[in-house]
């Protein structure tokens, strides 16, 4: 019944229709474009976030090479042959 009505030309109901479609139409859009602004912000955050977790990593990359940089020569300590068996130990008991 409703069906027959609407297909009447000069029906209000068709109008009805046609303005409730293009306020649908609208809503639709207005939607699509904040979802895309909020995927697009997503994508920055992630962007963001991974360069700051490479460069964090590159540090502590750095910081580690340079600590076994350090800590090659602190088993070594300074010794000097006083004559015979004598040998003078420096800088034993101090710390780095």
């Amino acid at each position: 019944m409703v069906k027959d009505f609407a297909s009447n030309r000069s029906s209000a109901l068709r109008s009805l229709a046609a303005l409730a479609a293009g306020l649908a139409t609208i809503a639709a859009v207005i939607v699509g474009a904040v979802l895309a602004v909020f995927a697009a912000a997503t994508v920055a955050v992630i962007a963001v976030m991974a360069s700051a977790l490479l460069a964090f990593a590159g540090l502590a990359m750095r910081a580690r090479r340079t600590v076994r940089a350090r800590r090659r020569g602190d088993d070594v300590i300074e010794a000097r042959h006083q004559g015979g068996h004598h040998w003078v130990a420096y800088g034993w008991n101090e710390r780095r």
